[in-house]
């Protein structure tokens, strides 16, 4: 199997996110309120995927040692560097977690469903749990959340790799401009979300997601068993991103019944 082989397997289910109904619901700052609210553990959770990364394929314990591949090691660091450590328009130090709860802020988007999350789970066994048993998130988020803490909890190097690269570096910059094309770009208001958008787009674009390929490509080598099982996260991840679509599309349906 190769690269080309798992583009070739996920493509109805690529093509299925990037044609989905919810970019055209998302028309009036209200329904973007909808989504962010959603995405956000999306956004959050991406950096729990590359933490994992981190661990496997960098040299984070004492005393260091060299990896493996220095060469997708600095990738990894380099991700690090620039999603923990972005800086937002005003030229300050943030995470673009903390940029996306920016943006929420300035649309008056509630925060506080992601943020009780983080104040209750110190560990993946307490988020699993905290899924499981005590949390009243929707479904679709938590299939999504679900999904990504057993893998890290319990998958491979590539099959985290695998999920990482699909299902978001590779992923993403289509992703996103689907969701720009029906923005308002002259409403102040979705200033800070057009930033954090856009920035995503021109990292991934254009040096995130090849790098990440070729990252799969080197964990991968010529095993056809480790291939097939990058294969499989990878679909899976597209899956619980549809999921997760189709949660914010049926709320913005919702509140729009409601309004």
């Amino acid at each position: 199997m190769s690269i080309q082989s798992i583009q070739e397997s996920i493509k109805t289910y690529r093509s299925d996110l990037l044609e989905h109904p919810v970019y055209s619901q998302i028309t009036s700052v209200e329904e973007v309120r909808v989504f962010m609210e959603i995405h956000a553990f999306a956004v959050w959770d991406f950096m729990s995927l590359l933490k994992a990364l981190q661990k496997k394929l960098t040299c984070i314990s004492l005393p260091w040692k060299p990896v493996a591949s220095p060469s997708t090691a600095r990738f990894i660091n380099e991700i690090i560097l620039g999603e923990e450590t972005d800086v937002n328009p005003k030229g300050e130090v943030k995470s673009h977690y903390e940029l996306y709860l920016e943006a929420m802020n300035d649309l008056n988007a509630s925060t506080n469903s992601i943020t009780l999350l983080l104040d209750h789970c110190n560990s993946i066994p307490e988020l699993l749990n905290y899924l499981d048993a005590t949390s009243d998130l929707p479904d679709g988020i938590k299939k999504f959340l679900r999904f990504s803490f057993e893998l890290i909890e319990n998958g491979k190097t590539h099959e985290i790799a695998a999920a990482f690269t699909f299902g978001r570096e590779d992923l993403i910059p289509d992703l996103f401009t689907s969701i720009i094309k029906g923005l308002n770009q002259e409403n102040d208001e979705l200033e800070a979300l057009i930033y954090y958008l856009e920035r995503h787009i021109e990292l991934d674009g254009d040096e995130h997601g090849p790098l990440s390929l070729r990252m799969i490509e080197e964990l991968c080598e010529d095993d056809a068993k480790k291939w097939q099982e990058a294969e499989i996260a990878a679909i899976k991840a597209l899956e619980v991103r549809q999921h997760l679509w189709n949660e914010i599309s049926q709320k913005i349906e919702q509140s729009k019944m409601t309004v």
